[in-house]
């Protein structure tokens, strides 16, 4: 299995529009962060989690050329406001309609944002979708087995995803018992982590190593990474030895 970051950046993105501090004016490529999103292959299956504002530019600038699904984790623009260029993998696949995956919530408002794309009398062109409810029971994508993990971003719901000893979860800063037990025996956990200072619904540097801590992966890798938060260089360095920041154009192979 195959993961690619192709977005490790906060709603803003970094560098954030008419900001000077030092990381926005970074000269290090892993200071630059588009919005948050995944790539994920395995054998025969191609997924991504999230399609945010930079999401034709981060497909570009990757070289895919093959996606089965989409999975949503909630429903705010900085992740799904890219779902439009779905529209080349349809036309590659000859009309075929993408496979997405949202909680009933979330494709409420895929309907208010993309009424184009359900309407009865579509334009030419527009994407073909097949929606697809995540109901909190495993699922599966063409072979490949998904565990949904709930979780709240201050009082919205919010779905992270385990794929065999991986798991990915962003925009949460509450993850109860039973289903931080579902985050066990992992060998890479991707979480969010904000900034390093308190945030009302994300974690913090400090609550997202201690969920680690909890869980137990082998390695972790915190996303949806704000300019607050400090350089990567600085911040990466006083980290434990098995967590890390992840960045734009991070591959894990497992």
């Amino acid at each position: 299995m195959k993961i690619r970051v192709l977005g490790s950046g906060t709603s803003q993105g970094v560098p954030v529009i008419a900001c000077h501090c030092q990381v926005c004016q970074s000269i290090d490529p892993k200071d630059k962060r588009t919005r948050s999103s995944i790539y994920l292959e395995k054998d025969n299956t191609h997924l991504v989690v999230d399609t945010g504002p930079d999401f034709r530019a981060q497909i570009l600038r990757e070289k895919i050329e093959d996606l089965d699904a989409v999975l949503f984790t909630h429903e705010h623009k900085d992740h799904v406001a890219g779902l439009d260029d779905i529209r080349a993998f349809n036309f590659k696949e000859g009309g075929k309609a993408m496979n997405v995956f949202a909680s009933e919530r979330v494709q409420e408002a895929l309907y208010r944002e993309f009424s184009y794309v359900f309407a009865k009398n579509k334009y030419p062109g527009t994407p073909e979708v097949n929606l697809n409810s995540i109901n909190n029971e495993d699922f599966f994508v063409n072979d490949l087995r998904i565990t949904p993990i709930h979780a709240m971003h201050y009082k919205l719901p919010v779905h992270g995803f385990r794929v065999d000893d991986f798991a990915y979860l962003t925009d949460a800063n509450y993850i109860s018992e039973q289903e931080l037990a579902k985050l066990k025996n992992l060998d890479v956990l991707i979480i969010n982590a904000l900034r390093k200072t308190k945030h009302i619904s994300h974690f913090n540097l400090k609550e997202a190593i201690e969920i680690v801590q909890k869980v137990c992966p082998k390695k972790a890798y915190f996303t949806h990474i704000s300019h607050l938060m400090g350089r990567h260089k600085e911040v990466e360095s006083e980290l434990p030895s098995h967590i890390y920041l992840a960045y734009d154009g991070l591959e894990i192979n497992l």
